[in-house]
């Protein structure tokens, strides 16, 4: 698809890759070491993809956790996707955000993506 903005990602600023997914650091992070994950093929949100590509995306979650915890030492993180308009989704290709969270980012953080909904 040609115009969709993952899969027009030039490849050397991939960070992390497997057969499934790749990954870099967002380029308008919501904090610093802000990770986006993404599949290769183009198929619009994580209920799309298949079995492989969410192991794919998976395994780089994790990989991209151990990068996010060595170069930038968060307290903690969140994560997640956006699937369908109504959800926020502006981009319909499927990607997962690695979200660091640093104490005092936020003065009170209980509750963490549930607040999203007040």
């Amino acid at each position: 698809m040609t115009d969709c903005y993952y899969c027009t990602k030039p490849q050397h600023k991939f960070l992390i890759e497997n057969d499934y997914a790749a990954g870099y650091y967002d380029e308008k992070p919501s904090s610093p070491g802000h990770f986006l994950v993404f599949t290769k093929r183009h198929t619009p949100d994580f209920f799309n993809m298949t079995r492989e590509e969410q192991q794919g995306v998976n395994d780089l979650l994790v990989k991209a956790k151990e990068l996010v915890d060595k170069e930038h030492q968060p307290a903690a993180y969140n994560m997640g996707a956006n699937c369908g308009s109504a959800a926020g989704q502006s981009v319909r290709h499927a990607h997962f955000h690695l979200i660091p969270r640093y104490e005092g980012d936020v003065e009170n953080p209980k509750g963490g993506v549930r607040n999203i909904m007040k």
